[in-house]
C-alpha cells in the first residue's frame, strides 16, 4: 500500500511516528525537569528512553537519578561538574567528547526511542563539540528517534534545525533572596 492509498487514520498515525528534535533552553529553571517529564511520559508508553547528562558530575546522585534507578530508566551523568573560572574545563571537554561519542552510537542504533542530552548546549557553546557535526548526526538519525536537548544558550543553528524549542525564562527565583537550592526542587 502506498502513502497515497492509506486511510486518513493511517496517515495521521504515520505522521505521529516522526522522531522530533526538542530543545529546552533559556535562563529559567525547568529545562532538565521538562526533559525528565517527557522521558517519563514516553516510558509510560513503553518506549525505551535514556538521558545522557553532560558536565554534571559522573558521581551525581540527585533525585532524578534515584527515581530513575527505581523505575528502570537509564540516566548517565558524565562530567566534572559546573564551575566558574574554567577550573574543570579541560576535564569537562574530554568527558563531553566521550559522552557525545556514546550519544552518537545510541542515537544511530535506534535502540532508544527517546534520547535526552541534558546540559548539552554547554559543550556546543564552549566549542568543545562542533554544532555542524551535531546537526549532521541528528539529521541522519533513525526516523523513530526523538532527541531532547537541554541547557542555556542553545546555538541558533540548532534552534533553526529543531522541531520544537521552548525557552525557559526566569521571572523570579528564590536564590535571589539568598534561599539555597532545595532538595526535590533543584536536585
Amino acid at each position: 500500500m502506498s502513502v497515497t492509498d492509506s486511510s486518513p487514520e493511517e496517515s495521521q498515525k504515520a505522521s505521529r511516528q516522526k522522531g522530533l528534535v526538542v530543545i529546552n533552553t533559556g535562563h529559567g529553571k525547568g529545562k532538565t525537569t521538562a526533559a525528565l517529564g517527557l522521558l517519563l511520559r514516553a516510558w509510560g508508553h513503553d518506549m525505551k528512553v535514556i538521558m545522557l547528562q553532560f558536565v554534571k558530575k559522573s558521581t551525581a546522585n540527585f533525585g532524578e537519578h534515584r527515581a530513575a534507578r527505581k523505575i528502570g530508566i537509564d540516566i548517565i551523568p558524565q562530567g566534572a561538574g559546573f564551575t566558574f573560572g574554567g577550573k574543570n574545563e579541560a576535564e569537562n571537554k574530554r568527558l563531553s567528547i566521550e559522552q557525545w561519542n556514546r550519544a552518537k552510537e545510541l542515537i544511530d542504533s535506534g535502540t532508544y526511542q527517546v534520547v535526552a542530552l541534558d546540559e548539552f548546549t554547554y559543550p556546543l557553546k564552549y566549542g568543545w563539540l562542533p554544532v555542524t557535526e551535531v546537526i549532521d548526526v541528528l539529521g541522519k538519525r533513525p526516523q523513530n528517534v526523538h532527541v531532547v536537548i537541554t541547557g542555556r544558550d542553545a546555538p541558533q543553528e540548532l534552534i533553526d534545525f529543531a522541531d520544537l524549542v521552548t525557552e525557559m525564562k526566569e521571572i523570579k527565583h528564590p536564590l535571589r533572596k539568598g534561599i539555597k537550592a532545595q532538595k526535590g526542587i533543584e536536585f
